[in-house]
């Protein structure tokens, strides 16, 4: 993903793959953090939608 976004950005660069890591180096604890507190309600809904189908 972070790859995508870097591309979408600032297209191919020089620097593309530099730039990609220092990005990817932003986000990954941010999305890190975001999966590990939404997890468990990501699980229970998804539980809750497999128990209907």
């Amino acid at each position: 993903m972070s790859a995508w976004v870097t591309y979408v950005n600032i297209g191919t660069h020089a620097d593309f793959v530099g730039m990609w890591m220092h990005a990817w180096l932003l986000a990954w604890p941010a999305a890190g953090i975001i999966a590990f507190i939404s997890g468990p309600f990501i699980h229970k809904l998804a539980h809750r939608i497999a128990e209907k189908i």
